[in-house]
């Protein structure tokens, strides 16, 4: 009676089927093993997909072993991906390329490597993604297909690099007593225009 009003209480987790996903996943294999009832019918279980209600009691379907169909939109999908990633990468290239070309000085130079590098960077991230989503639709593999952390830190690259070029700078025109364009501005605002 219990597991009725909790569905998710220990005794219904621990009857749920503990399924491994083999090399090529096929729509049998999230089934359960069952037998038939003296009836002949397959045993009716609770549908724990269900969340905002009790869930009901359904018979599980007959275990026909075919194949998950792969649309072409989802092969589409990753390869308009990877052709965003090194759209990216060329886009970064071509303004490490333009920033070492155009400039004789030193910092330059060296944050055009380091854009250089970002961009190598992504082309490789994004080939390593796309190989693994490729290799995870040819199995049928239903796991996740997103990935939070490359972009976060890429972004997270380019923002430090981009603050770090500013910070140099604004050191280097203090240094040689350049007036700041708009630091007077700032001053204004964290300070105050009373004083």
């Amino acid at each position: 009676m219990s597991d009725v009003f909790s569905p998710f209480s220990e005794a219904a987790l621990k009857s749920l089927p503990h399924l491994k996903r083999p090399a090529r996943f096929l729509r049998a294999d999230a089934i359960p093993e069952t037998e038939r009832d003296a009836d002949g019918q397959h045993p009716a279980v609770r549908d724990y997909h269900a969340i905002s209600f009790i869930p009901e009691q359904v018979r599980v379907p007959k275990k026909i072993p075919t194949s998950i169909q792969v649309e072409g939109k989802v092969w589409f999908a990753n390869e308009r991906t990877w052709i965003s990633w090194l759209n990216i990468s060329v886009l970064l290239a071509t303004l490490s390329l333009a920033l070492f070309n155009a400039s004789k000085d030193q910092v330059a130079q060296n944050f055009a490597y380091a854009y250089a590098l970002i961009s190598i960077g992504v082309l490789i991230y994004g080939y390593v993604l796309y190989q693994r989503r490729i290799t995870m639709i040819q199995k049928r593999d239903p796991g996740h297909f997103d990935n939070i952390a490359g972009p976060v830190v890429i972004s997270s690259l380019l923002f430090f690099a981009i603050l770090a070029n500013f910070i140099i700078r604004v050191r280097e025109l203090k240094q040689k007593n350049v007036p700041i364009p708009g630091s007077g501005l700032f001053y204004w605002l964290f300070y105050g225009h009373n004083s």
